[in-house]
């Protein structure tokens, strides 16, 4: 599996992707269209950036992976060790400074006639491609045009895992479509019982009554939200609370941010077409951002890609 190699290789630098052993454009990457990965979206996945030349807790996102498709019952065909090397000289090999790391396990492709998914070979894929923005910079300026679906409802958590990272966006997607036919840019799914979820990639985080609120069910574990979680804890910054979010609490919030790892910590000045706050983002979301992006120069979350 190994892929090194001398030096960068400029075929590479609008992204890499590694498919059955080989290291190539990730515009040329293909998988195998009866792969059920595609077919079923049989697979978990996970996704980590580069800035600046390094991972952001390249190891965190690696043990979340192992978590999530052992609870999927999948196998990798090589360890964590040799998946770390491979992400690790992939971004190198691409000359990357500023990159979006995808690794995925599918279920694999079946045998001709067979179901039996225990009996399935599982596939490993990766890619790195420039980083990718939820919201851009110049975006985060004015902050977002957050929408709450309405018509549309957060798979159920007794379906599907939302702590397992998964393809399954179809209600994030038609929830999407919604804020777009609303005049929005973004939106935010409930539970269909009043409570506040996640949308199409990221977590949300409310200011209400001066305490920091997270939705704590039916939602991802994203790195960013954790990483927030963990600062805004250990430094004092705000009191928080990861507890069921309700639309009317958020109605009345007077910050909201999304966080991400495309994007980081975005701010929203609009929800449903009323402003938040003064309609600008907010003091302690233009805190929290800067606090997050420092923290990517810190040895105990960086992982440098050697030169």
């Amino acid at each position: 599996m190994s892929v090194r190699a001398a030096a960068a290789d400029p075929a590479l630098a609008a992204g890499a992707a590694w498919i059955d052993g080989e290291l190539l454009p990730a515009a040329e990457a293909r998988i195998p269209i009866l792969d059920t990965g595609f077919v079923r979206s049989d697979l978990t996945y996970d996704v980590v950036s580069v800035w600046r030349g390094s991972f952001f807790r390249l190891d965190d996102h690696l043990a979340r992976f192992e978590r999530n498709w052992r609870r999927l019952r999948l196998t990798p065909p090589f360890g964590l060790g040799e998946m770390r090397e491979l992400l690790i000289e992939m971004v190198r090999r691409s000359g990357l400074a500023d990159a979006y790391v995808a690794m995925i396990l599918t279920r694999g492709v079946p045998a001709p006639g067979e179901r039996d998914p225990r009996r399935f070979v599982n596939r490993f894929y990766a890619y790195a491609v420039p980083f990718v923005w939820i919201q851009r910079p110049d975006q985060q300026k004015e902050g977002a045009h957050l929408v709450v679906a309405r018509e549309t409802v957060r798979i159920s958590p007794r379906a599907v895992d939302p702590t397992v990272k998964n393809f399954h966006w179809g209600d994030l997607v038609r929830g999407l479509y919604e804020a777009y036919d609303r005049g929005g840019s973004l939106a935010v799914l409930t539970d269909g019982a009043g409570n506040v979820t996640e949308g199409p990639g990221f977590n949300l985080f409310a200011l209400v009554d001066g305490v920091l609120r997270t939705p704590a069910d039916g939602v991802f574990d994203g790195m960013t939200r954790r990483t927030l979680i963990e600062l805004v804890e250990e430094e004092g910054i705000v009191p928080l609370r990861v507890a069921p979010l309700t639309v009317a609490e958020l109605e009345r919030a007077e910050e909201v941010l999304l966080s991400s790892t495309a994007g980081g910590v975005m701010p929203v000045t609009t929800l449903d077409g009323r402003a938040v706050g003064d309609g600008r983002p907010g003091a302690l979301t233009l805190r929290l951002r800067e606090r997050y992006w420092r923290a990517h120069e810190e040895p105990r979350f960086a992982t440098p890609v050697p030169a």
